[in-house]
C-alpha cells in the first residue's frame, strides 16, 4: 500500500468520523465533556447551588442542581404547585443525559429543598417571576442557551415569565397548563365532573362544602375516582417514587393561598388569572404540551400553540397530567426534538 493510498484512506475515516460525531453547533456538547465539571464553580457540592434570593422579607436561599455540561442548551425546571418539589422532574434524568442537555432542578421558594419563610405575603405571582429572574441571573444563564420549561402552575409562572423577560429566552416550555384559570374551572365543571360517578361526585362536594378537606375520605375518594383518570394513569400504588416524594413535600402554606383547598378547580389568589388575550406576543420559540385526559383541557393547549407565532403542539393521547409518566415516551421524544430544532435554528414559524 502506498504513502498516497494511505493518506487517501486516512482523510476519509476522518471525515467519516467527523459526519458521525455529535456536531457542537447543533446543540450536542462534544464528546467526554458533558459529564466533565472541570472548571465550574459547583464542583464540590455535585452541580447544587443555594441561589440567594432578594425578596421583601429579606433575603433567603433556594435550592438548584445542574446536571451536565452544554453551552448551547440550559434548561431551567419549575415544578408544579404551586408549593410542590423538582423531585417529580427527576424523570428526566432517564433522557436529558443521553440527549446531551444540560438542565437545572430548582425548588422555588417556599418548596422543601429551599427555604420556607412563614410569609403568606410573599406567595404572590409578580415576586415568583422575579425569583425566577434571579436564579436565571445566578445560574448565567442568557439569550444564547437558556430555555425555560413549566409544568402544570410551573407553565404558569414561564409564562408569565416570558411575558416579562422575553429578551433573556431561547425557548419556552409550557407543559400541561392552560393559559386561563377561568377557563380551566370551565373545563372542569362541564367536562370532569360529570364524567364522575354521581354519587362519588356529590360526596366529594359535601366535604368540600363542609371545608372538610382534612377528612381522610376527601383523598380517599379523589385519588380513586379522579387523580388515577386525569392526573397519573397508573394504580396509585404503582406510582414512582419521585411522584410520591413530591406529594409528601408539597408545602399546602403555598398551595392552599394561591390554588385554593379543591382539587376540582381553582379557587385562590390565582383565580382570575388570564393571560389568553397575550399569546400572540410570546415571541420565542414554544414548545405547549397537552394530554388527552389531563385535568387541562388538551383542546385549550393546542389553541395556545396555534395562537404563539412560533410555537408546536405535542399531543400525548395516552396522558393525564402527569403525561412525563403516563405517555412518556410520546412526551420525553417530542421534547428533546423540540430542544434540538431551536438549537439547530429550525423556524417553527408559520
Amino acid at each position: 500500500m502506498g504513502k498516497r493510498t494511505v493518506v487517501l484512506i486516512t482523510a476519509v475515516l476522518l471525515a467519516a468520523a467527523c459526519a458521525s460525531a455529535p456536531s457542537h453547533a447543533s446543540g450536542t456538547p462534544a464528546a467526554g465533556t458533558y459529564f466533565d465539571s472541570a472548571g465550574r464553580d459547583d464542583v464540590l457540592s455535585g452541580g447544587v447551588k443555594l441561589i440567594p434570593i432578594t425578596t421583601p422579607r429579606g433575603t433567603f436561599r433556594v435550592w438548584t442542581k445542574r446536571v451536565g455540561n452544554n453551552p448551547n442548551i440550559k434548561v431551567l425546571l419549575l415544578h408544579g404547585g404551586p408549593g410542590m418539589t423538582h423531585e417529580y422532574l427527576e424523570v428526566l434524568d432517564s433522557y436529558f443525559p443521553a440527549a446531551g442537555i444540560e438542565y437545572y432542578y430548582y425548588d422555588q421558594l417556599g418548596s422543601f429543598y429551599s427555604d420556607q419563610p412563614e410569609a403568606p405575603e410573599l406567595w404572590e405571582l409578580p415576586r415568583f417571576v422575579d425569583e425566577v429572574e434571579q436564579v436565571r441571573i445566578a445560574l448565567g444563564l442568557d439569550e444564547r442557551n437558556f430555555y425555560l420549561f413549566g409544568h402544570s402552575w410551573g407553565g404558569l409562572l414561564a409564562l408569565e415569565y416570558v411575558l416579562t423577560h422575553p429578551q433573556h429566552l431561547k425557548g419556552l416550555i409550557i407543559s400541561n397548563m392552560m393559559a386561563s384559570v377561568p377557563a380551566y374551572n370551565e373545563y372542569a365543571k362541564k367536562v370532569l365532573m360529570p364524567a364522575m360517578n354521581p354519587e362519588v361526585l356529590a360526596e366529594i362536594q359535601r366535604l368540600e362544602a363542609a371545608n372538610d378537606y382534612a377528612n381522610p375520605r376527601y383523598m380517599e375518594l379523589l385519588i380513586s375516582n379522579h387523580y388515577v383518570e386525569h392526573f397519573l394513569r397508573m394504580p396509585a400504588d404503582q406510582w414512582p417514587d419521585p411522584v410520591n416524594r413530591a406529594l409528601k413535600h408539597m408545602n399546602p402554606a403555598i398551595y392552599v393561598p394561591m390554588q385554593g383547598p379543591s382539587e376540582l378547580g381553582a379557587s385562590g389568589k390565582l383565580v382570575h388569572w388570564d393571560r389568553t388575550a397575550n399569546l400572540d406576543q410570546i415571541t420565542v420559540p414554544t414548545l405547549v404540551i397537552g394530554a388527552q385526559h389531563d385535568t387541562m383541557d388538551p383542546a385549550h393547549m393546542k389553541m395556545m400553540a396555534e395562537r404563539i407565532p412560533k410555537a408546536r403542539y405535542l399531543f400525548c393521547p395516552n396522558g393525564a397530567h402527569m403525561a412525563l409518566y403516563d405517555d412518556q415516551a410520546v412526551y420525553m421524544k417530542g421534547l428533546v426534538q423540540f430542544l434540538r430544532d431551536v438549537a439547530e435554528g429550525v423556524d417553527l414559524a408559520r
